[in-house]
């Protein structure tokens, strides 16, 4: 399997985006082909301790970069040699498996539309990210890349969360609910009372494990395994999660740090500290598939580490590997149906 990687895209790249490539490599057994600036990346090569380029490893130099001030609808058009854009065309050609860019989420998602395709039938690709709950994960379907939606969208974005949450969770049938303000069918806006009535139609045709609304306090608790809203909505919840836990740590630092006795129990404790501490880290997580586009494309946070650039290589393996894209093509003619 050959993983593609913008090394010229985050914001410590191409350094850390080149350690955690190779480390990747390694960890993974895969080969890798790195977009971007040949001097840039072997300059980052030989500070990993590395003379020449790894076994398996190589690179596609391109001359442009995506920055983030870069209009997402037109800078492919006027840059045509960028680490993304020359990353995602090979990709739709077959010159590699899966993608990952720590660059620009607009330009990602464009280029990715543009340059990849969105799997024919498909209204609009989707960012999944898995979230913890207090039962295991969930599948968040749209967490940000789709602001403004029509009931289809949120509809197609259901029997998405419902493959990944299949392929990536490995539940046979994954709870899907509607986030909302309340499980009443009365509740929240004209957009999400349409869209639970497809829902409900989808789920008594026996095409989806449709449960209703759900609160967000009830997702996180381990209500369903796919929370389906638009991504304005789902990137507050996302955003609100990682700002929780990190309060969360902050007190409980505070707290075991003020005196003997609580600093004893924070040795005691210190693993299970450790690991809720790893669950809301995103460089543990590595990164989110966009899902619905024809191949992986998957983004990694564009503060990525190389720990995070390493953990999205397994990831964008496991995603490639999964099926989940031959799902969506072969249930495509079932979720237009669906969302009329």
């Amino acid at each position: 399997m050959k993983v593609i990687i913008d090394a010229m895209g985050g914001d410590f790249a191409p350094s850390e985006i080149v350690k955690g490539a190779l480390a990747g490599q390694k960890r993974w057994g895969v080969e890798i082909v790195l977009t971007g600036d040949t001097e840039a990346i072997l300059r980052a090569v030989e500070a990993c301790g590395e003379k020449t380029l790894p076994k398996g490893v190589e690179i596609a130099h391109t001359t442009e970069l995506v920055e983030m001030c870069d209009d997402p609808a037109t800078v492919f058009r006027r840059k045509k040699d960028t680490s993304m854009g020359v990353g995602l065309q090979m990709l739709h050609d077959g010159q590699g498996d899966a993608f990952i860019s720590a660059g620009s989420t607009g330009a990602l998602l464009t280029g990715a539309t543009l340059l990849v395709k969105r799997v024919r039938g498909i209204r609009r690709a989707a960012m999944a990210p898995l979230i913890p709950t207090t039962t295991g994960q969930a599948v968040l379907i749209d967490c940000g890349a789709n602001a403004e939606c029509t009931p289809e969208y949120l509809v197609q974005f259901a029997y998405l969360g419902s493959f990944y949450a299949q392929r990536m969770l490995h539940l046979e049938k994954p709870r899907v609910a509607l986030l909302n303000i309340g499980t009443e069918d009365s509740k929240g806006t004209d957009l999400r009372r349409e869209t639970l009535q497809l829902l409900k139609q989808a789920g008594e045709d026996g095409h989806l494990n449709f449960i209703g609304n759900i609160e967000a306090k009830e997702a996180i608790k381990g209500g369903c395994d796919v929370i389906v809203t638009d991504g304005f909505a789902g990137n507050i919840m996302l955003k609100t999660i990682e700002g929780a836990g990190s309060l969360m740590g902050h007190k409980l630092k505070d707290m075991f740090k003020k005196n003997l006795r609580t600093k004893l129990a924070a040795a005691l404790v210190m693993p299970e500290i450790r690991a809720f501490k790893e669950m809301l880290d995103p460089n543990k997580v590595g990164g989110t598939a966009f899902v619905g586009i024809s191949k992986p494309v998957l983004k990694a946070h564009g503060a990525s580490n190389a720990e995070a650039i390493e953990n999205a290589i397994g990831q964008a393996k496991a995603v490639a590997e999964s099926g989940i894209i031959r799902d969506i093509e072969e249930n495509i003619e079932l979720m237009k149906v669906s969302s009329k």
